[in-house]
């Protein structure tokens, strides 16, 4: 089987390389359980672990989301890579040279090839705005700003921020002299036609530059500020082939490792926050880059965090976009922290008057609870001086309080607003039972995937209808090519007297799979085959089957009935068919026409060699 440029002993080692149990116990907490590893899914929220790691095979599997795969596959899942990426990430880490790229027999796509000089052209104009502003006048106005701003020489080559000048084509001209197409440039984002269609002038001119990376550090955009007056504060680059703003988050190359390694993110809203916050020691904080929150920026956050502290601006704006981003990070899966600046200031502008060791100490060590924010903004917009503002703010703090799952949490606020208040608790906790019951009745029947019952946002199981069972024959083929992944005879046993004659498509795709696989004189090898399939529908269909529980007893009498039962199904279907069609017939008066039918029907149940067997 072919890998595109990916030659199969690579994939080989990088699976032998990284044992799947080390591999995914960097991001998921596991505890043995038998022959498994079990823990609580990475890819969506749970209670109870549902998530398997098989040693033995080398595989996962989650019966809560159904996600399967090899340790490539995880790692493509987790890191959001495809599956070249993930095997480049994996062979990096294992010290397995990376050159099967460049092998002449598999010539890039001419998309690959744009992207390639795209990216080449980012990486440039990157460079010429960074030296423009370290080394020429045309940057001595903007290098003394961010001095001004308390951005040290350091921090300026750490995030290699940089100057356009204000000249047309500054840009244009450097990069074309270095035989780049100009169309090119347009399609990535750094040049403009001219209105008139006479050629192209640079996008950012007297702007500060601020590269924007993709997770692996290459350059994909700018974002670039105006030095003083002037409008739009902030321009970014368009969406382009290496650039969607809704799914990048700046600094996340950086921020990473120690993301990953603390499994916290702090999200503020801009590029000075960020680097501000570098230099005071958060160096797990990304950005949204002035644009709202998304659901694909919650994706990428909670592949590597379990807790983030939302530290946007204090103003009213600011604590706004705080409030409208806990819900979404929330259905993420992520606990939701928040840090309380004064109000009116920003990250950047705290760091600079209360000192880099106060940001850290206070606006991050003490960052509040989703809830406790919540009841502070709802505080906000009550006049507490009067008993109808004190009524109302108490309603809608109960109301917040309704919200959590957790009992114990839910009666240490109320208790709080009963002192506060001089409520009576009882009267608190009724106000919030007949919340909790409103809220599970607008409450869709599951949450953000299929298996409701293990969601960790609900504290209850909800009941569910039983799942519906396979068809005997589905059974039957799915203990046969259980059977077959772990022998090769019976594998070709199965070859010669079925083929490919499964009655269910995925089987039926495994199953010609699995043949190729043998012919290559492969031996049985879970893990591996699963690897050489590259298609994740039918990675967890094999993974599926090669954890059905029991111990199956095999022989040639069985394998016989088996082969038997699954060449019987497409004439029970047709016996099936012809007997409806029979009825039609009967109801339509064409009596003929269902007495032939009938006759059909007796001499496919006669080859069948007597009734149909039930089971089917």
């Amino acid at each position: 089987m072919t890998n595109g440029r990916i030659p199969e002993e690579v994939i080989e080692a990088v699976r032998r390389k990284h044992d799947i149990v080390e591999t995914v116990g960097k991001y998921v907490h596991l505890t043995k359980n038998g022959k498994y590893m079990k823990g609580l899914c990475p890819f969506h929220s749970e209670k109870t672990p549902s998530f398997t790691v098989t040693p033995e095979l080398q595989i996962f599997h989650c019966y809560g989301c159904g996600k399967s795969g090899t340790v490539i596959r995880f790692i493509e899942e987790i890191e959001g890579f495809s599956f070249p990426e993930a095997v480049q990430f994996l062979a990096e880490e294992a010290g397995i040279p990376v050159t099967w790229a460049d092998r002449d027999r598999d010539k890039p796509s001419e998309a690959d090839m744009e992207r390639g000089k795209m990216l080449e052209a980012h990486e440039l104009a990157a460079k010429l705005y960074h030296y423009l502003l370290l080394n020429t006048t045309h940057g001595a106005e903007a290098l003394q700003y961010l001095r001004n701003r308390g951005i040290s020489d350091k921090l300026i080559n750490q995030f290699s921020i940089g100057y356009a000048p204000p000249q047309w084509d500054t840009l244009a001209r450097f990069l074309t002299a270095r035989k780049f197409d100009p169309q090119l440039l347009e399609r990535a984002g750094l040049l403009s036609a001219k209105n008139d269609g006479s050629g192209h002038v640079d996008r950012f001119r007297g702007r500060l530059m601020f590269p924007i990376w993709d997770r692996d550090g290459k350059v994909t955009a700018f974002a670039g500020r105006v030095i003083g007056e002037g409008q739009p504060k902030y321009l970014n680059s368009p969406e382009t082939a290496l650039f969607t703003k809704s799914r990048t988050l700046y600094n996340l190359h950086q921020a990473k490792a120690s993301i990953r390694k603390s499994k916290q993110v702090v999200l503020f809203e801009g590029y000075m926050d960020i680097i501000k916050a570098w230099y005071a020691g958060v160096h797990n904080g990304v950005a949204t880059m002035g644009t709202a929150l998304t659901e694909e920026h919650c994706a990428v956050l909670k592949r590597s965090a379990e807790e983030i502290i939302v530290c946007y601006d204090g103003d009213d704006a600011g604590q706004a976009a705080a409030l409208k981003s806990i819900a979404m990070l929330e259905k993420a899966g992520l606990k939701v922290m928040v840090s309380m600046l004064p109000k009116g200031k920003d990250p950047d502008e705290y760091i600079e008057e209360y000192g880099p060791e106060a940001f850290v100490r206070e606006a991050i060590g003490q960052a509040v609870s989703a809830t406790k924010f919540k009841l502070i903004y709802s505080r906000k917009n009550h006049i507490l001086l009067t008993e109808e503002g004190r009524k109302n703010y108490l309603l809608e703090a109960v109301g917040i309080v309704a919200e959590l799952d957790s009992s114990i949490e839910r009666e240490v606020y109320l208790k709080e607003l009963s002192r506060e208040f001089e409520i009576d608790l009882h009267a608190l906790k009724q106000d919030s039972f007949h919340k909790r019951e409103e809220l599970q009745k607008k409450r869709p029947s599951r949450d953000n995937n299929d298996n409701s019952w293990n969601n960790g946002r609900n504290e209850k199981r909800r009941a569910s209808g039983a799942p519906v069972p396979l068809p005997a024959y589905a059974n039957v083929e799915r203990r046969l090519l259980h059977v077959m992944m772990n022998d090769r005879e019976v594998a070709q046993l199965v070859h010669e007297r079925l083929g490919e004659s499964f009655n269910i498509e995925d089987h039926a795709a495994l199953a010609a799979y699995l043949y190729a696989y043998y012919a290559q004189g492969f031996d049985p090898d879970a893990g591996r085959f699963i690897a050489s399939l590259q298609d994740e529908r039918l990675e967890r269909a094999a993974a599926s089957i090669l954890l059905m529980d029991g111990d199956f007893p095999f022989n040639e009498q069985i394998l016989d009935a088996d082969i038997e039962d699954i060449l019987k199904v497409p004439r029970f279907r047709e016996i099936e068919q012809k007997k409806e069609e029979m009825v039609r017939a009967e109801r339509a008066g064409e009596n003929i026409v269902a007495a032939q039918i009938a006759s059909e029907i007796i001499t496919l149940e006669r080859q069948l060699k007597g009734r149909p067997d039930e089971r089917f």
